[in-house]
């Protein structure tokens, strides 16, 4: 009687059980346990079209906020490509990633960041969690973060998208990155990509300063490592324009008569104005 191949067939050939599980899987993204650790397989979407990116594009040029350029995120194969190379440049510079064990063309192999029998959690989860916890415990998650990219931009790097979605703790307490379908340093200069890390953070994390009552707090760590020697004056500058030219947020309702969003692009804006 024949047998169905199991994980456990391919505990020691990653490339053969991605070659396997590739054509059967439907998800864009599944865990597996192989080999006594969970490894995730991330299979090759649809193409993306560009007419999105041409119109923020756009928005950007009128706004002069060259920070806000799209990245093209083509999506299938390529987006595969990038991420597998992205995972192997970051990893290489220091930068805690995933692991890539194993990569085809339309899709890739990585292992988990957690421990067995453990997951990890991304910062935004934990932001949440310690808002009913008070200030302290807010600016020190939030703080955590800060310093993960201090760290990947003092390495010469850039995350792709740096929200805190995308920062997840590790078991011995550290943060890493997720996520890289996209290049910014392949279209952007590498101060306007790491500017683009800091207005993600800023705009995935300042409500919850806000909220928690410590938002002064947040702009002075900022400050000082903003003062590291990885951010010149170029950047800076360049920061102190962005800021400058995004002073209408200012104007958005402290409440949520826009939504979340609103909320968030304002929060953001009073953390980075004052910098």
């Amino acid at each position: 009687m024949l047998r169905t191949p199991s994980a456990t067939d391919f505990a020691d050939d990653p490339a053969a059980f991605l070659a396997r599980q590739l054509p059967l899987q439907q998800a864009a993204i599944a865990r597996y346990a192989l080999g006594g650790r969970q490894v995730w397989l991330k299979r090759a979407g649809s193409p993306h079209g560009m007419v999105r990116y041409r119109l923020l594009g756009a928005a950007a040029r009128l706004l002069r906020l060259e920070v806000l350029t799209p990245v093209p995120h083509r999506g299938g194969r390529e987006a595969i490509a990038t991420e597998v190379r992205r995972l192997g440049q970051l990893g290489a510079a220091g930068v805690r990633v995933p692991q890539v064990l194993a990569a085809a063309p339309d899709g890739f192999l990585m292992a988990d960041l957690g421990a067995p029998g453990a997951n990890t959690r991304a910062l935004a989860w934990e932001l949440d969690a310690a808002l009913p916890a008070g200030r302290e415990a807010v600016l020190e998650r939030w703080t955590d973060g800060l310093d993960t990219l201090a760290d990947v931009h003092a390495r010469g790097q850039c995350l792709s998208q740096a929200f805190a979605r995308n920062l997840v703790r590790c078991p011995d307490g550290r943060i890493a990155c997720i996520d890289f379908e996209d290049d910014p340093a392949a279209a952007l200069p590498l101060d306007v990509c790491q500017l683009r890390d800091m207005l993600c953070y800023a705009h995935s994390t300042a409500l919850h300063l806000v909220q928690a009552g410590c938002l002064e707090e947040g702009r002075d760590a900022w400050r000082q490592r903003l003062a590291q020697p990885q951010y010149g004056p170029a950047l800076q500058a360049l920061l102190r324009r962005t800021a400058a030219r995004l002073a209408w947020l200012r104007h958005l309702p402290h409440g949520r008569r826009l939504g979340r969003d609103g909320q968030r692009l304002r929060a953001a804006w009073q953390l980075l104005s004052q910098l």
